[in-house]
């Protein structure tokens, strides 16, 4: 099914770069966690997207040309090999024939940001949610962790409130949504799993009031941070809009072929781009 773009009815949030810029500022912090919302967003240098963007731009290329989600990852990893990617997930992008492989790792919700904002309803969510995952996360968490992601970001996206939407994760999927980032905080540990960091990302970006803060938020939390801040990201992005000054900032760690993958979706959906100041509401 091709997404109908030129029947939605969006906001003024752009809807790429919040997962993007989550990843690359929690490039850094992933393997040496930071317990503290107290950090330099960019660290000139070293600061770099991962194998989570690459995916993210995969998902988008898939929805926007009704291309075979397969095809596209692999595409996409085949131009960017050395981006950090899991052990069966890169065995699987070199194998053609290899089929989904039963995982319930965090890559399903880190990529799948396009689906909630590509969809027009609740379902189409589901939906798309569910063809981009499928391919490599056949797990029913994986599938859930996806899911739970694109819904968030398509509730947030339409106008939603936060404590609605959280009430929402919490009945549909059963994930714990009741401590705090500061009860978080002090026991949450690397986990790459669905259930072990998608709750956890989505709380630090429903209890933000703005962009900068749910990052602060999923990378003072430590474990996984580059995939807890995309995932949380991503959200944030839906709910908040991102900052010109960190669009900016992520546009200029990024290769040609993806600036224009995102270029192409922001003239698809008339929207401004973050990047362009004048552009900016």
């Amino acid at each position: 099914m091709k997404v109908n773009l030129n029947a939605r009815h969006f906001t003024e949030n752009p809807g790429m770069y919040g997962a993007i810029a989550g990843d690359i500022i929690g490039s850094i912090y992933e393997f040496e966690n930071h317990k503290s919302r107290s950090f330099p967003l960019f660290t000139e240098g070293a600061s770099f997207f991962t194998d989570d963007t690459i995916c993210t731009m995969a998902v988008m290329e898939a929805l926007l040309d009704d291309a075979d989600p397969a095809v596209t990852l692999r595409k996409w990893g085949a131009e960017f090999p050395d981006a950090g990617y899991g052990g069966m997930f890169g065995s699987w992008l070199r194998r053609p024939d290899m089929p989904p492989y039963n995982s319930y790792g965090n890559g399903s919700a880190m990529r799948v940001s396009p689906a909630g904002f590509l969809a027009y309803s609740l379902d189409e969510a589901v939906e798309l949610a569910i063809k981009v995952t499928a391919v490599t996360h056949d797990h029913p968490d994986g599938i859930a962790g996806a899911v739970a992601t694109a819904s968030a970001i398509y509730l947030a996206f339409h106008g939603e409130d936060r404590p609605s939407i959280r009430s929402f994760i919490t009945d549909r999927f059963g994930y714990d949504m009741s401590q705090s980032v500061d009860e978080i905080r002090p026991w949450y540990e690397f986990d790459e799993t669905c259930p072990g960091s998608v709750p956890q990302a989505l709380t630090c970006a429903l209890e933000a009031t703005s962009y900068e803060e749910a990052i602060r938020n999923a990378i003072s939390i430590g474990g996984d941070s580059d995939t807890i801040a995309c995932i949380a990201g991503a959200v944030a992005e839906a709910l908040f809009g991102v900052p010109h000054d960190i669009a900016v900032e992520a546009d200029a760690r990024m290769y040609p072929s993806m600036v224009r993958l995102i270029s192409r979706m922001y003239q698809v959906r008339g929207r401004a781009n973050p990047t362009k100041k004048s552009e900016m509401a």
